[in-house]
Protein backbone atom coordinates (compact mmCIF):
# COMPACT_ATOMS: atom_id res chain seq x y z
CA UNK A 1 0.00 0.00 0.00
CA UNK A 2 2.97 2.33 0.47
CA UNK A 3 3.21 3.39 -3.17
CA UNK A 4 -0.52 4.18 -3.20
CA UNK A 5 -0.15 6.36 -0.09
CA UNK A 6 2.68 8.31 -1.75
CA UNK A 7 0.35 8.90 -4.70
CA UNK A 8 -2.34 10.08 -2.28
CA UNK A 9 -0.06 12.71 -0.75
CA UNK A 10 1.14 13.88 -4.17
CA UNK A 11 -2.49 14.29 -5.23
CA UNK A 12 -3.23 16.10 -1.96
CA UNK A 13 -0.62 18.71 -2.81
CA UNK A 14 -2.17 19.12 -6.26
CA UNK A 15 -5.66 19.59 -4.78
CA UNK A 16 -4.40 22.07 -2.15
CA UNK A 17 -3.22 24.44 -4.84
CA UNK A 18 -6.87 25.33 -5.50
CA UNK A 19 -9.14 24.09 -2.69
CA UNK A 20 -9.40 22.55 0.77
CA UNK A 21 -9.16 18.78 1.16
CA UNK A 22 -10.14 16.04 3.58
CA UNK A 23 -7.14 13.82 4.35
CA UNK A 24 -8.25 10.46 5.75
CA UNK A 25 -6.13 7.92 7.63
CA UNK A 26 -7.29 4.41 8.54
CA UNK A 27 -6.82 4.11 12.32
CA UNK A 28 -8.28 0.75 13.27
CA UNK A 29 -9.97 -2.15 11.52
CA UNK A 30 -12.08 -4.92 13.02
CA UNK A 31 -12.71 -8.06 11.03
CA UNK A 32 -11.66 -8.27 7.41
CA UNK A 33 -10.41 -5.07 5.77
CA UNK A 34 -8.44 -4.54 2.55
CA UNK A 35 -6.77 -1.41 3.97
CA UNK A 36 -4.40 -1.55 6.93
CA UNK A 37 -3.92 1.07 9.69
CA UNK A 38 -2.07 4.08 8.34
CA UNK A 39 -3.53 3.77 4.82
CA UNK A 40 -4.55 7.10 3.26
CA UNK A 41 -7.26 8.65 1.10
CA UNK A 42 -7.78 12.29 0.10
CA UNK A 43 -11.05 13.81 -1.10
CA UNK A 44 -12.43 17.17 -2.25
CA UNK A 45 -15.86 18.75 -1.86
CA UNK A 46 -16.65 18.19 -5.54
CA UNK A 47 -16.23 14.41 -5.21
CA UNK A 48 -12.72 13.84 -6.50
CA UNK A 49 -10.52 11.50 -4.49
CA UNK A 50 -7.35 9.43 -4.51
CA UNK A 51 -6.70 6.29 -2.48
CA UNK A 52 -9.31 4.27 -0.62
CA UNK A 53 -10.66 3.57 2.86
CA UNK A 54 -12.14 0.12 2.44
CA UNK A 55 -11.60 -0.98 -1.13
CA UNK A 56 -14.94 0.49 -2.25
CA UNK A 57 -17.40 -0.34 0.55
CA UNK A 58 -17.81 3.11 2.14
CA UNK A 59 -16.24 5.62 -0.23
CA UNK A 60 -19.47 6.71 -1.97
CA UNK A 61 -21.23 7.44 1.32
CA UNK A 62 -18.20 9.29 2.65
CA UNK A 63 -17.91 11.49 -0.45
CA UNK A 64 -21.63 12.31 -0.29
CA UNK A 65 -21.25 13.44 3.32
CA UNK A 66 -18.33 15.71 2.41
CA UNK A 67 -20.37 17.19 -0.42
CA UNK A 68 -23.22 17.83 2.03
CA UNK A 69 -20.93 19.92 4.25
CA UNK A 70 -19.97 17.43 6.96
CA UNK A 71 -16.54 16.99 8.58
CA UNK A 72 -15.58 20.67 8.87
CA UNK A 73 -13.75 20.30 12.18
CA UNK A 74 -9.96 20.30 11.98
CA UNK A 75 -10.02 16.58 12.83
CA UNK A 76 -12.56 13.92 13.74
CA UNK A 77 -12.85 10.14 14.00
CA UNK A 78 -15.46 8.49 11.79
CA UNK A 79 -16.58 4.87 12.21
CA UNK A 80 -18.17 2.68 9.57
CA UNK A 81 -19.72 -0.68 10.33
CA UNK A 82 -21.60 -1.92 13.38
CA UNK A 83 -22.14 0.89 15.85
CA UNK A 84 -20.98 3.56 13.44
CA UNK A 85 -22.28 5.55 10.48
CA UNK A 86 -24.81 3.92 8.14
CA UNK A 87 -24.54 0.44 9.66
CA UNK A 88 -26.51 -0.82 6.65
CA UNK A 89 -23.34 -0.47 4.57
CA UNK A 90 -21.75 -3.88 4.98
CA UNK A 91 -18.02 -4.18 5.38
CA UNK A 92 -16.27 -7.45 4.49
CA UNK A 93 -16.99 -10.14 7.09
CA UNK A 94 -19.05 -7.68 9.14
CA UNK A 95 -16.01 -5.67 10.16
CA UNK A 96 -15.71 -2.10 11.44
CA UNK A 97 -13.47 0.73 10.31
CA UNK A 98 -12.25 3.79 12.26
CA UNK A 99 -10.99 6.69 10.15
CA UNK A 100 -9.18 9.89 11.14
CA UNK A 101 -10.50 12.72 8.96
CA UNK A 102 -8.42 15.92 8.82
CA UNK A 103 -9.83 19.03 7.16
CA UNK A 104 -6.95 20.92 5.52
CA UNK A 105 -7.65 24.39 4.10
CA UNK A 106 -5.77 25.49 0.99
CA UNK A 107 -2.61 27.43 1.79
CA UNK A 108 1.07 27.25 2.63
CA UNK A 109 0.53 25.75 6.09
CA UNK A 110 -1.34 22.72 4.74
CA UNK A 111 1.12 22.33 1.87
CA UNK A 112 4.07 22.30 4.27
CA UNK A 113 2.33 19.77 6.53
CA UNK A 114 1.59 17.33 3.68
CA UNK A 115 5.04 17.82 2.11
CA UNK A 116 6.76 16.75 5.33
CA UNK A 117 4.69 13.57 5.51
CA UNK A 118 5.43 12.86 1.85
CA UNK A 119 9.16 13.19 2.51
CA UNK A 120 8.83 10.67 5.35
CA UNK A 121 7.09 8.12 3.11
CA UNK A 122 9.80 8.67 0.50
CA UNK A 123 12.36 7.56 3.08
CA UNK A 124 14.12 10.80 3.94
CA UNK A 125 13.23 10.46 7.64
CA UNK A 126 10.57 9.08 9.99
CA UNK A 127 7.98 11.21 11.77
CA UNK A 128 5.92 11.07 14.93
CA UNK A 129 2.56 12.71 14.28
CA UNK A 130 0.32 13.58 17.21
CA UNK A 131 -3.04 15.33 17.40
CA UNK A 132 -6.03 15.77 19.71
CA UNK A 133 -9.36 14.94 18.11
CA UNK A 134 -11.11 18.13 17.07
CA UNK A 135 -7.85 20.03 16.64
CA UNK A 136 -5.18 20.28 13.95
CA UNK A 137 -1.96 18.27 14.22
CA UNK A 138 0.07 19.73 17.08
CA UNK A 139 3.21 17.63 16.75
CA UNK A 140 5.02 16.47 13.61
CA UNK A 141 8.60 15.75 14.59
CA UNK A 142 11.44 13.65 13.18
CA UNK A 143 11.94 10.42 15.11
CA UNK A 144 13.78 7.10 14.76
CA UNK A 145 12.81 4.68 12.01
CA UNK A 146 10.80 1.77 13.30
CA UNK A 147 8.37 0.27 10.82
CA UNK A 148 5.73 1.24 8.33
CA UNK A 149 3.02 3.48 9.83
CA UNK A 150 1.96 2.58 13.38
CA UNK A 151 -1.09 3.97 15.19
CA UNK A 152 -1.70 4.54 18.90
CA UNK A 153 -4.99 5.86 20.32
CA UNK A 154 -5.18 7.07 23.92
CA UNK A 155 -8.58 8.61 24.56
CA UNK A 156 -8.80 11.65 22.29
CA UNK A 157 -5.04 11.66 21.63
CA UNK A 158 -3.83 10.00 18.41
CA UNK A 159 -0.17 9.24 17.68
CA UNK A 160 1.05 7.89 14.35
CA UNK A 161 4.54 6.81 13.35
CA UNK A 162 4.94 7.79 9.69
CA UNK A 163 7.82 6.24 7.77
CA UNK A 164 8.79 4.58 4.54
CA UNK A 165 7.95 0.92 4.11
CA UNK A 166 10.84 -1.36 5.02
CA UNK A 167 13.06 -1.88 1.99
CA UNK A 168 15.03 -4.92 0.92
CA UNK A 169 17.96 -4.10 -1.35
CA UNK A 170 19.22 -7.25 -3.07
CA UNK A 171 22.70 -7.09 -4.56
CA UNK A 172 22.73 -9.42 -7.55
CA UNK A 173 20.32 -11.96 -8.99
CA UNK A 174 20.41 -15.66 -8.11
CA UNK A 175 17.98 -18.44 -7.28
CA UNK A 176 18.09 -17.44 -3.62
CA UNK A 177 17.60 -13.79 -4.54
CA UNK A 178 14.40 -14.61 -6.45
CA UNK A 179 12.87 -16.34 -3.44
CA UNK A 180 14.01 -13.54 -1.11
CA UNK A 181 12.37 -10.97 -3.36
CA UNK A 182 9.10 -12.94 -3.39
CA UNK A 183 9.05 -13.45 0.38
CA UNK A 184 9.96 -9.81 1.08
CA UNK A 185 7.25 -8.49 -1.22
CA UNK A 186 4.67 -10.69 0.53
CA UNK A 187 5.86 -9.31 3.89
CA UNK A 188 5.26 -5.71 2.81
CA UNK A 189 8.80 -4.72 1.90
CA UNK A 190 9.68 -2.47 -0.98
CA UNK A 191 12.06 -4.68 -2.97
CA UNK A 192 14.91 -3.29 -5.08
CA UNK A 193 17.32 -5.52 -7.00
CA UNK A 194 20.62 -4.17 -8.34
CA UNK A 195 22.17 -6.27 -11.10
CA UNK A 196 24.39 -5.37 -14.05
CA UNK A 197 25.88 -8.75 -15.04
CA UNK A 198 24.53 -9.71 -18.50
CA UNK A 199 24.39 -13.44 -17.78
CA UNK A 200 22.49 -12.98 -14.54
CA UNK A 201 20.03 -10.59 -16.17
CA UNK A 202 19.44 -13.08 -18.97
CA UNK A 203 18.88 -16.01 -16.60
CA UNK A 204 16.85 -14.43 -13.81
CA UNK A 205 15.44 -10.98 -14.62
CA UNK A 206 12.38 -12.36 -16.38
CA UNK A 207 11.40 -14.28 -13.24
CA UNK A 208 11.03 -11.21 -11.03
CA UNK A 209 7.40 -10.53 -10.13
CA UNK A 210 5.61 -7.26 -10.93
CA UNK A 211 6.21 -4.58 -8.32
CA UNK A 212 9.86 -5.53 -7.75
CA UNK A 213 12.24 -2.81 -8.96
CA UNK A 214 15.19 -3.96 -11.07
CA UNK A 215 18.04 -1.47 -11.42
CA UNK A 216 20.60 -2.49 -14.03
CA UNK A 217 23.40 -1.04 -11.98
CA UNK A 218 26.34 -2.34 -9.96
CA UNK A 219 25.01 -2.45 -6.36
CA UNK A 220 28.09 -0.87 -4.79
CA UNK A 221 27.79 2.07 -7.18
CA UNK A 222 24.10 2.44 -6.33
CA UNK A 223 24.85 2.54 -2.60
CA UNK A 224 27.67 5.01 -3.10
CA UNK A 225 25.49 7.34 -5.15
CA UNK A 226 22.05 6.88 -3.57
CA UNK A 227 22.74 5.58 -0.05
CA UNK A 228 19.58 4.24 1.65
CA UNK A 229 17.27 5.02 4.54
CA UNK A 230 17.47 3.41 7.97
CA UNK A 231 14.51 1.09 7.32
CA UNK A 232 16.58 -0.82 4.74
CA UNK A 233 18.04 -4.34 4.75
CA UNK A 234 20.93 -4.98 2.33
CA UNK A 235 21.74 -8.54 1.25
CA UNK A 236 24.28 -9.97 -1.20
CA UNK A 237 23.30 -13.43 -2.44
CA UNK A 238 25.46 -14.28 -5.47
CA UNK A 239 28.61 -16.11 -4.31
CA UNK A 240 30.45 -13.67 -6.63
CA UNK A 241 33.16 -11.93 -4.52
CA UNK A 242 33.28 -8.95 -6.88
CA UNK A 243 29.59 -8.36 -6.31
CA UNK A 244 29.29 -9.40 -2.68
CA UNK A 245 32.50 -7.95 -1.19
CA UNK A 246 32.15 -4.55 -2.83
CA UNK A 247 28.51 -4.36 -1.75
CA UNK A 248 29.52 -4.99 1.87
CA UNK A 249 32.25 -2.33 1.65
CA UNK A 250 29.62 0.27 0.73
CA UNK A 251 26.80 -1.11 2.88
CA UNK A 252 28.64 -0.44 6.16
CA UNK A 253 28.63 3.28 5.28
CA UNK A 254 24.82 3.34 5.27
CA UNK A 255 22.31 3.46 8.16
CA UNK A 256 20.73 0.13 7.04
CA UNK A 257 19.36 -1.90 9.98
CA UNK A 258 20.52 -5.20 8.45
CA UNK A 259 23.53 -6.10 6.28
CA UNK A 260 24.25 -9.68 5.26
CA UNK A 261 26.06 -11.81 2.69
CA UNK A 262 25.56 -15.45 1.70
CA UNK A 263 28.29 -18.04 2.09
CA UNK A 264 29.46 -21.04 4.12
CA UNK A 265 31.22 -20.61 7.45
CA UNK A 266 34.58 -21.09 5.72
CA UNK A 267 33.89 -18.70 2.85
CA UNK A 268 32.37 -16.15 5.21
CA UNK A 269 35.48 -16.19 7.38
CA UNK A 270 37.66 -15.62 4.29
CA UNK A 271 35.41 -12.78 3.15
CA UNK A 272 35.55 -11.00 6.50
CA UNK A 273 39.34 -11.38 6.46
CA UNK A 274 39.46 -9.80 2.97
CA UNK A 275 37.24 -6.96 4.07
CA UNK A 276 39.48 -6.31 7.04
CA UNK A 277 42.81 -6.47 5.22
CA UNK A 278 41.94 -5.08 1.80
CA UNK A 279 39.04 -2.75 2.54
CA UNK A 280 40.37 -1.90 6.02
CA UNK A 281 36.99 -2.30 7.69
CA UNK A 282 37.26 -1.98 11.45
CA UNK A 283 35.80 -4.27 14.09
CA UNK A 284 32.55 -2.34 14.51
CA UNK A 285 31.96 -2.31 10.76
CA UNK A 286 32.61 -6.04 10.47
CA UNK A 287 30.17 -6.76 13.33
CA UNK A 288 27.38 -5.19 11.29
CA UNK A 289 27.77 -7.81 8.54
CA UNK A 290 25.81 -11.03 9.02
CA UNK A 291 28.07 -13.67 7.49
CA UNK A 292 26.89 -16.38 7.13
CA UNK A 293 23.54 -14.73 6.56
CA UNK A 294 20.19 -15.79 8.04
CA UNK A 295 18.84 -17.76 10.96
CA UNK A 296 20.25 -21.24 11.50
CA UNK A 297 17.45 -23.39 10.11
CA UNK A 298 19.60 -26.07 8.54
CA UNK A 299 18.61 -24.64 5.16
CA UNK A 300 19.73 -26.45 2.01
CA UNK A 301 17.52 -25.42 -0.92
CA UNK A 302 17.34 -21.87 -2.36
CA UNK A 303 13.84 -21.44 -0.92
CA UNK A 304 14.94 -22.57 2.55
CA UNK A 305 17.98 -20.28 2.47
CA UNK A 306 15.78 -17.36 1.44
CA UNK A 307 13.36 -18.19 4.26
CA UNK A 308 16.23 -18.13 6.76
CA UNK A 309 17.43 -14.79 5.40
CA UNK A 310 14.02 -13.14 5.57
CA UNK A 311 13.29 -14.62 9.00
CA UNK A 312 16.47 -13.01 10.33
CA UNK A 313 15.64 -9.67 8.68
CA UNK A 314 12.10 -9.63 10.09
CA UNK A 315 13.44 -10.59 13.53
CA UNK A 316 15.88 -7.65 13.48
CA UNK A 317 13.22 -5.27 12.18
CA UNK A 318 10.73 -6.24 14.88
CA UNK A 319 13.37 -6.08 17.61
CA UNK A 320 14.19 -2.51 16.56
CA UNK A 321 10.48 -1.62 16.55
CA UNK A 322 10.00 -3.17 20.00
Amino acid sequence: MQHLDISVLNQTLSFLAHQPVWLCTVLRTYGSSPRSPGALMVATADGRFCGSLSGGCVEDDFLQRIGAGEYRAASQIVRYGEGGLTPGIALPCGGMLDILVEYLPAGDSSVGYVTKMLEALNGHFALQKRLHVGQSCSHLEVTDFADVTQVEINGQEITLHVAAAPRLLIAGLSSVALYCADFAQSLGFEVVVCENRPEALENFAGQLKPGISLLKQFPANYLEQQNCHANTAIVALTHDPRMDDLTMMEAVNTPAFYIGVMGSQKNSAKRLERLQTIAELNGEELKRIQAPIGLKLGSKTPAEIALAVMADIVKRKNEARG
